[in-house]
């Protein structure tokens, strides 16, 4: 599934996962981060929600009309009020301000969440991507890596790979990339990937439930 690595000793990704890598990147306990756990670390309910956090928990999440804090991953991250005003001023910039124009970016972030066995970021971003136009096709393609694209969107779906199981995008994969980011995208690559490398651990370790109405991820055994 993999190409362009790196020569050398590869090291494992952190993450767990569901569909299927090459052996060398599926690590045990996979097991543990499925849909249904009850969370270690429950959301912070409104009636708790503190004027420090109530306005970010109350605004709303884009164009959708839900409140931020009905999301599962906010209103428990608000129980760390500092970490989560942080979290979200360099979260926000991904999302929001970010180099990467919206569908490459949610095709790293989604390969990332299939990498991790992240159910929550995998169906979250399921629906930002919808909302962006990505077709149902095109996201279910995803699960079977970068054979399953062409071009330049290949090459960002081996990168999301390589960066996931090397922590390193390889020469061959770097050198393809220049060809259509620019000096800021290609920074901002890796970053990105990175950060949602670190969503995906926390949610998975924290049993953050998925919101109603979000899918988990798609079942390849």
């Amino acid at each position: 599934m993999l190409g362009g690595h790196a020569r050398g000793q590869h090291r494992r990704g952190g993450c767990g996962r569901r569909h299927r890598l090459p052996r060398r990147l599926r690590p045990a306990g996979l097991h543990e981060a499925r849909v249904g756990v009850t969370p270690r670390i429950p959301p912070l309910p409104p009636e708790e929600w503190g004027e420090d956090v109530r306005p970010l928990l109350e605004a709303e999440f884009g164009d959708t009309g839900v409140r931020i804090g009905d999301n599962n991953i906010f209103s428990t991250l608000a129980r760390s009020p500092d970490l989560y005003r942080a979290f979200m001023r360099f979260g926000g910039y991904l999302l929001g301000a970010g180099k990467l124009p919206p569908r490459e970016r949610e095709l790293l972030i989604l390969r990332t969440g299939l990498n991790c066995g992240s159910d929550y970021e995998w169906g979250q971003h399921v629906r930002i991507s919808e909302l962006l136009g990505i077709s149902r096709e095109e996201i279910d393609r995803v699960a079977s890596g970068p054979e399953a694209f062409e071009g330049d969107e290949a090459l960002l779906l081996r990168a999301a790979d390589e960066l996931h199981a090397d922590a390193r995008i390889s020469d061959a994969t770097w050198e393809g990339l220049t060809g259509f980011l620019d000096e800021e995208q290609l920074i901002e690559l890796p970053v990105l990937v990175g950060q949602y490398h670190l969503v995906a651990f926390t949610l998975n370790s924290l049993g953050v439930e998925l919101d109603e109405g979000l899918e988990g991820l798609p079942d390849q055994r």
